[in-house]
């Protein structure tokens, strides 16, 4: 049983609540990221939840999805092209009725089973807990776009521990090494609990609320915008460019770029 997948729904659920009842127009409003819309966001949510499903599904057709994946110009035009123009409440709707049947197939599957995906193979577990992070993440964009402030749970334990174990690709994936061993890190989870990483350290750490080290390593916040105390080269480094997601290299958003709207 993969529990990270509950969590998802969950998560899914609390972004669907706050969408369902926003005037078609408003979800073709550009955000703080990118300029991308609220479609845009259910766009990429539901194209890659869709995704990660037939990997299990019917890996032969996630293969021939990712070669229109690669032969594309753009992700954004691939994209564009395979929601067909779904938008507003039929596209939240066809998001949501995708992904509370995924999460249910995701929950029953052996945590170890490997799936294809764009990089390398991952666990069920690791592939379900992706689309936790990609939920959270760019469900912080509309959360911040409506001026609601989101009220965290710790389910998102699941991406701190992506966050965690994403220290070396964010080196990797630039080409560079790091300078170091990953530093300590202590995290006040949302119900208050303390969650901490690697040896403790008085040079090199991190710590904080767990909801801010997310909001870093999915770099929806530069880390100046969030309450972390960094402390040590590496923590400095580490967390100045951050980047637990798969793709190309991804500046952290400029100081004070993005906020909760009033």
């Amino acid at each position: 049983m993969i529990e990270e997948a509950k969590h998802l729904r969950e998560e899914s659920d609390a972004l669907y609540a706050l969408l369902k009842d926003l005037p078609d127009a408003d979800f073709n409003k550009p955000t703080q990221f990118k300029g991308w819309t609220i479609n845009n966001v259910l766009e990429h949510l539901h194209i890659w939840n869709w995704a990660a499903h037939e990997s299990h599904i019917d890996e032969a057709n996630f293969l021939k999805y990712l070669e229109g994946v690669y032969a594309a110009e753009t992700i954004r035009g691939f994209e564009k092209d395979w929601i067909g123009g779904l938008a507003g409440h039929e596209l939240l709707k066809t998001w949501r009725g995708f992904y509370a049947d995924m999460t249910q197939t995701f929950h029953a599957l052996d945590p170890k089973k490997r799936l294809k995906w764009a990089g390398p193979d991952m666990s069920a577990r690791s592939s379900v807990s992706a689309r936790l992070m990609e939920t959270w993440a760019h469900g912080q964009e509309v959360y911040d776009h409506l001026g609601v402030v989101r009220k965290n749970t710790d389910r998102i334990k699941a991406i701190v521990v992506l966050g965690i174990n994403t220290f070396g690709w964010t080196y990797a994936v630039r080409k560079q090494t790091p300078k170091g061993e990953r530093p300590y890190v202590c995290l006040t989870s949302p119900s208050g609990a303390e969650w901490t990483f690697g040896e403790a350290s008085a040079q090199d750490y991190i710590k904080g609320k767990a909801e801010d080290f997310c909001q870093t390593v999915t770099q929806v916040r530069n880390v100046g915008d969030t309450e972390l105390e960094v402390v040590g080269d590496i923590a400095t480094d580490w967390m100045s460019k951050a980047q637990c997601f798969a793709g190309h290299v991804s500046p952290p958003p400029a100081l004070g770029s993005r906020f909760t709207a009033t």
